[in-house]
């Protein structure tokens, strides 16, 4: 058995855009301004708002998705991402008690909450409501199930001069404790885009606007109280997942810039575990994959927005086509597979030479389209599963493409189901992403792969579509 017994909370909302991550890093912030070493987690499939946590604490905090993963392995990526750490901040997603279809709590904030035994701190944004309305907002969260898990309230963008009585009132009508309030600071505001977040590296003087927004905090809230409310997370014991059976060392290039950002850093450290040695490269910047490399992964990112760096980077196309082309097995995963196509439109809409292996454009699809949880079905035997074989898979993104291809059944709670993503014995290309832990034995399929054509037993291929 494995023990978990880092203090810890959950910063959860009622819905989406209420400040959970502005909120999230302002506490992580404060906290190491106070002497604590903070950890931090982001409920969910989201790569952008775990980023914001590791610029805030210089430690990689971990998604905790149950749904892309085994109830044992969100336990265990946490006891990771807690290692050394005095207290945990787990971000939610969405609204509380949101999950899949919109009809159940799975893999969402209270899932997560009841599964690592974790008290909940629930943001409120008090903008355009008043006090016996956010009372009521609070009780119908915390009466909806007997064991909420909601333990006390912070307020977002309310006025210092609105904050006594609405404190007051929220404290009289629920019973719950209010630890504080950030005020509104408009020049401190995190900026979105498509699929989320601008990235950290983006935001001009961010390191400057936490520290304002910690400030704020520190000096609006109780902190105490949220460590007492952290230290009250009983200790969580779980059977941990088996290891990884360690394989012969093999080199894995691992795309990593601007344009290629989206990694689970528990999936990229069972590949190690499993004898990946994965080197980094630009895609942007790099004219040539690493030396020694016989496994390529192309990640989730903005490809679209570096649409002419990476165009011009015709060595790198060309380096990237001739490995995909002689075998090597390659995971290309949502931005990754964009990078593929013949042609990749910018956001103008102007159309860039690519990688040359997907035989079709991908552009912008005007609106998140397909999008949400499901389990990918191989219709045939490729690099990650055999035929009939499943994954659990999210899809989120906005540009389209022409030749999604046909090789797995992408299907949906709801119930719908489409065709998607190229898979032959040494490529998966496609929308959809998962996490090397979401089936046992995965990453070792993969880096048998790579290994075998390192050593010349792999199979060459052409292009798609």
């Amino acid at each position: 058995m494995a023990v978990i017994d880092t203090p810890r909370l959950m910063v959860a909302a009622p819905a989406s855009g209420s400040g959970k991550t502005t909120v999230t890093c302002a506490l992580l912030a404060a906290l190491a301004a106070a002497g604590e070493r903070p950890a931090a987690a982001k409920c969910g499939p989201d790569y952008i708002d775990p980023m914001f946590h590791t610029a805030v604490t210089g430690a990689p905090s971990r998604s905790l998705d149950l749904f892309l993963l085994p109830e044992e392995r969100v336990l265990e990526s946490l006891r990771r991402g807690c290692r050394g750490a005095s207290l945990a901040v787990l971000e939610g997603v969405m609204g509380y008690y949101d999950g899949l279809g919109g009809d159940t709590v799975t893999a969402g904030s209270f899932h997560l909450a009841q599964v690592t035994r974790t008290p909940v701190v629930l943001v409120l944004q008090c903008r355009g409501m008043s006090a016996l309305t956010a009372a009521a907002v609070v009780r119908g969260l915390r009466d909806l199930r007997p064991q909420s898990g909601i333990a006390a309230l912070m307020l977002n963008q309310l006025s210092p001069a609105a904050y006594p009585r609405m404190k007051r009132v929220l404290e009289a009508e629920t019973g719950l404790p209010v630890a504080g309030f950030l005020p509104p600071m408009p020049d401190c505001a995190l900026e979105d885009r498509h699929l989320g977040l601008v990235l950290p590296g983006e935001l001009p003087g961010l390191e400057e606007k936490v520290e304002r927004l910690a400030a704020a905090l520190r000096e609006n809230t109780d902190l105490e109280l949220l460590r007492r409310i952290a230290q009250n997370a009983p200790p969580l014991e779980y059977m941990p997942p088996p290891p990884e059976p360690p394989g012969e060392p093999v080199t894995i290039a691992v795309a990593k810039d601007a344009a290629f950002s989206f990694y689970y850093p528990d999936s990229l450290e069972l590949l190690e575990e499993a004898g990946a040695r994965l080197l980094p490269f630009s895609p942007i910047a790099d004219r040539a994959l690493p030396k020694g490399a016989a496994g390529l992964l192309l990640g989730g990112g903005y490809p679209e927005l570096f649409v002419r760096q990476l165009s011009e980077n015709e060595a790198m196309r060309r380096a990237v086509r001739t490995a995909v082309e002689k075998g090597m097995p390659t995971v290309a995963e949502c931005g990754g597979f964009l990078y593929l196509h013949r042609e990749l439109a910018g956001p103008e809409g102007d159309l860039w030479p690519m990688a040359e292996i997907i035989g079709g454009t991908a552009r912008n699809a005007g609106r998140l389209a397909r999008f949400g949880y499901g389990t990918l079905t191989a219709r045939g035997d490729g690099l990650l599963l055999d035929a009939g074989e499943s994954l659990a898979a999210h899809s989120f993104h906005y540009w389209g493409s022409d030749r999604e291809g046909e090789d797995f059944t992408f299907q949906k709670s709801t119930g719908s189901s489409w065709p998607c993503g190229w898979h032959s014995p040494s490529l998966y290309a496609g929308f959809p992403h998962f996490h090397f832990g979401g089936r046992e034995g995965l990453a070792g399929r993969f880096l048998r792969r790579c290994a075998a054509f390192r050593d010349g037993k792999g199979q060459k291929r052409g292009r798609e579509g």
